[in-house]
């Protein structure tokens, strides 16, 4: 944790990384807040905001006594949110300069094929 932007979010950020990734596989147990505070050497409620932000947008959610989970299809909904950034943040602006530069869709598509054969 060394960015800029708040301990949270970047928390938030981890734990979805994770479970992407699928290191934090569907309906498995996520680190306590108390854990990710120890870990982190932070407050339990800076990493609390974390894991509830996550809560509120249904990726986790908690078992009453036991602890917070990954909920079902959590991992197919952060991915569809993070294709959707990825076209707003790269796609479109790339699309934007391309037709500035006068550079076709496939003139374009064969760039990017020749750049990742290297």
């Amino acid at each position: 944790m060394d960015d800029s932007r708040p301990i949270f979010l970047q928390i938030a950020e981890q734990l979805e990384n994770d479970i992407v990734s699928g290191a934090l596989p569907e309906e498995s147990q996520v680190p306590s807040t108390n854990e990710l505070a120890a870990y982190l050497r932070i407050n339990p409620a800076t990493a609390g905001k974390g894991v509830n932000l996550l809560v509120e947008a249904g990726i986790l959610y908690k078992k009453r006594g036991i602890g917070m989970f990954v909920a079902d299809g959590a991992r197919e909904r952060l991915v569809a949110q993070r294709r959707d950034r990825f076209r707003e943040q790269y796609i479109a602006p790339l699309l934007a300069e391309a037709r500035g530069l006068g550079i076709t869709p496939t003139q374009l598509a064969a760039m990017i094929g020749e750049e990742d054969a290297r």
